[in-house]
């Protein structure tokens, strides 16, 4: 899954054996996010919400965390 936080960056998260493993996107490479922890416990419904409640300082008026197809 790949996540738009309010335009400033972007995060792919997958699921790695049991375990919600974050990589930081940007100009043509994917880099873990080793400062980003994703509760194991969460589904991935949930991963949204958990995004906005971690980041939500960065974000202004009318900002969005967007799921990127």
């Amino acid at each position: 899954m790949k996540f738009n936080i309010y335009g400033r960056f972007q995060l792919d998260i997958r699921r790695e054996n049991d375990y919600w493993v974050v990589y930081t996107l940007g100009e043509g490479k994917r880099v873990k996010a080793s400062d980003v922890f994703i509760p194991n416990h969460l589904q991935e419904t949930q991963i949204p919400v958990f995004l906005d409640d971690l980041f939500h300082e960065l974000s202004g008026p009318g900002d969005r965390i967007e799921v990127v197809p």
